[in-house]
């Protein structure tokens, strides 16, 4: 009998979410992950592209980012006053991300979301929040499908339309003077329209709301800088996570020191925010991003992924739609739920763990001869699944 609720306390790891209805024959658990390749409960060996659903940016087991943990480990983990460490990180962060002139720590990057909401409501004195794109499973940005949401909480929560800047502007006036913020991801599946950008920007200066950017997934991915310096975007807030820390539990809001002078006006605090070992690893890993220009790494290889993608969306019209993405974040678009999870089952029984759905992420473990196995891994995959058993009624 399974003790974990749910299967697995990581919603996007259930093998429903991974495999859909092909889940039975797959991987179900993991005992280790080295470089790009992990190890399931059988011993049996993966190539991956989920890398901690695009928290590692180095690969697993990073030895700077290993020896900087376990250092940390041996000097206590933890303790009753503010480390050392925790001002050094806040100050490398600002250094090298200089939009953030403040920052505050937090665990998950639902969490951080919700504290760059909460500084927007103090700041402002108003509570409606227009959301793009996703933004973890907290209350405040919970749709009318979010069972257990307050009524109350899912009214002050619009959604706003990507790449869309008619709407973007009409969705931002009509909030008029309620609206405390615009929250937004600066990729989903392609990359942001400048104009889109330009009207995010111009509206929610012209309204007194915060424009938020959640940078959690492009962080030191698309730059150190994430999407914000990629594209030329000045958010009064930044969220930035799962990178930033190669795999060990870290997020941070940060942005214009007047706004996040804000956290003394509210309460914002998480008893292990302040934790040595996950700070530790964060300062080797952006040291690492730096040293060994890891953006451009991804970038490169993830360009070689994205277009052998794009070839096996040409040579398998039946199945896939398209890819999607940009080089360090993309995937496949198939034509319904189970083409994707019989390909994501074929690419299993195959050695290689391949998201079905956005995103897949490069690393620094990945290289060009690792890409080209994959591709061929995966072309095989979609020749299987294509001639296989009828795939719609």
């Amino acid at each position: 009998m399974d003790r974990v609720a749910g299967f697995t306390s990581t919603g996007s790891k259930r093998p429903g979410a991974l495999f859909g209805i092909e889940g039975e024959a797959a991987p179900l658990r993991m005992t280790r992950s080295s470089g790009c390749v992990v190890w399931d409960s059988e011993g049996r060996e993966y190539l991956d592209y989920i890398m901690g659903l695009g928290s590692v940016a180095l690969g697993y087991g990073h030895p700077e980012v290993t020896r900087a943990v376990a250092e940390a480990a041996q000097l206590g983990v933890v303790g009753p006053l503010p480390p050392v460490l925790e001002e050094a990180l806040a100050a490398d962060l600002c250094r090298l991300i200089p939009w953030l002139e403040r920052v505050r720590f937090l665990k998950t990057g639902a969490e951080a979301m919700a504290a760059a909401v909460r500084l927007a409501r103090v700041v402002t004195g108003r509570d409606t929040v227009l959301g793009c794109g996703y933004h973890g499973w907290l209350d405040w940005c919970q749709t009318g499908e979010g069972r257990g949401t307050p009524p109350a909480s899912q009214a002050l929560y619009r959604e706003l339309p990507f790449n869309d800047a008619a709407a973007a502007r009409e969705l931002i006036r009509s909030a008029g003077d309620s609206l405390a913020a615009v929250v937004f991801e600066p990729v989903i599946l392609e990359p942001p329209d400048p104009q889109w950008l330009a009207v995010l920007r111009e509206e929610t200066l012209r309204s007194g709301a915060l424009l938020v950017a959640d940078e959690i997934k492009t962080v030191c991915r698309l730059a150190i800088g994430g999407g914000c310096e990629r594209y030329g975007i000045r958010p009064d807030l930044a969220v930035i996570g799962k990178a930033i820390a190669n795999g060990l539990p870290l997020a941070a809001v940060g942005g214009r020191a007047d706004v996040m002078e804000a956290v003394s006006r509210t309460w914002i605090s998480s008893t292990l925010a302040t934790e040595f070992v996950s700070l530790a690893a964060s300062q080797a890993t952006l040291a690492a991003m730096v040293r060994l220009q890891v953006p451009a790494h991804l970038t490169r290889v993830g360009t070689r992924l994205l277009a052998g993608l794009q070839a096996l969306a040409a040579a398998h019209p039946e199945i896939v739609v398209r890819a999607v993405g940009l080089p360090e974040m993309c995937s496949l678009e198939y034509r319904d739920e189970t083409v994707s999870g019989r390909v994501a089952t074929a690419c299993a029984a195959r050695g290689l763990l391949f998201k079905r759905s956005a995103y897949n992420f490069v690393s620094l473990a990945h290289d060009e001869a690792i890409v080209d196995r994959t591709l061929g891994i995966l072309d095989e995959a979609h020749s299987a699944v294509a001639a296989g058993p009828a795939l719609s009624p």
